[in-house]
């Protein structure tokens, strides 16, 4: 026998959260499609709450025993048509129809350990040294909760996860992994971010300490969190041209992207601590106060040689959002130009 935990994404407004639970499968057996009670999760009614489970995506599950897996779903109605929370489908449709630009995605996702109310590191009243010291840090005053970052990295690279790097971030308490990477579309990386994030509560869960995706878990002087997104088209990745033009397309939908780039995003994007306004739009080549970021090599590199690739770097989404959302908008809106 074998295990195999199913992972949904709830109905929780105004930020979805993360479910799960586990089936007892045969050896032989593939996991299939499972029930859930949606009245429960915020997905359904009482009177007919059952919900239907669809695995989309599975891997190794890390903390049992080998041969168990965990297995990323979407959520049905019953007759089997989309449920009007499953983003995911509208995030398929539009890979599929850019399929031949080739659109690669890679996210940093910042998080913030808590304890209790307030980041690891912060004393019980008050506050520690302002930020300027904990970017990339290292030492005890400095970096806290590396324990459980360096774990959550491991641990999603043993499954199989495109794990490219983490670090810890400006506040402290705060740390970012990236995931993703060339040949990773939009499907594959929302897919396996809704996993790590997964991954990286139930490591959490062991130390007591609480995973925030809050963007802006300490107001005042202090760095939201937010999931910064890289991109990429077939022809981006060979005409510096192309990336203006993407970030001209970008500005034309602004509003529309910030309305969906998860909730509170007003309180972190004020055009302070490394952010644009949510109000504006600006792009610009290494500016980390823009909307949209132009790597410096991208710029440098203008008559681009064999081997060299070119992206752009979209700042505004919030560490709670929605990936299947983002990177479908991101997709369409510059694909479709």
């Amino acid at each position: 026998m074998k295990l195999a935990e199913y992972i949904w994404i709830d109905g929780t407004k105004p930020t979805p959260q993360i479910r799960s639970k586990t089936k007892v499968l045969r050896d032989d057996e593939s996991p299939g499609l499972w029930g859930f009670d949606g009245s429960s999760t915020n997905q359904a009614i009482g009177s007919s709450s059952d919900c239907v489970l669809r695995p989309v995506f599975e891997c190794s599950d890390p903390f049992r025993n080998m041969g168990d897996i965990l297995v990323m779903c979407e959520v049905l109605c019953t007759d089997f048509s989309p449920h009007h929370t499953n983003t995911r489908q509208e995030c398929a449709k539009i890979a599929k129809k850019y399929a031949a630009q080739e659109g690669w995605f890679g996210i940093e996702q910042e998080y913030t350990l808590m304890s209790g109310s307030h980041p690891l590191g912060f004393p019980e009243q008050g506050y520690p040294e302002p930020q300027g010291q904990y970017y990339c840090s290292v030492g005890t005053n400095n970096a806290h909760g590396r324990t459980i970052a360096e774990e959550h990295l491991q641990v999603c690279l043993s499954v199989g996860l495109n794990m490219t790097g983490m670090n810890a971030e400006v506040c402290p308490g705060q740390w970012e992994f990236q995931i993703g990477g060339p040949g990773v579309g939009s499907l594959e990386v929302s897919d396996q971010l809704w996993v790590a994030r997964w991954i990286l509560y139930r490591i959490a869960e062991e130390t007591g300490v609480v995973v925030s995706l809050d963007p802006k878990p300490v107001m005042g002087d202090w760095n939201g969190a937010g999931c910064h997104t890289n991109f990429s088209t077939k022809k981006m990745r060979t005409s510096y041209k192309a990336i203006i033009e993407a970030c001209g397309f970008l500005k034309e939908k602004a509003l529309l992207h910030i309305q969906n780039y998860g909730h509170g995003v007003e309180d972190r994007l004020t055009g302070a601590h490394e952010t644009c306004s949510h109000e504006e739009f600006k792009w610009g080549v290494s500016d980390r106060g823009a909307s949209v970021r132009i790597p410096w090599q991208c710029a440098q590199n203008i008559q681009y040689i064999e081997g060299s690739s070119g992206y752009l770097e979209d700042r505004r989404p919030n560490s709670n959002c929605d990936p299947y959302i983002v990177t479908r908008l991101i997709l369409n809106t510059i694909c479709e130009g």
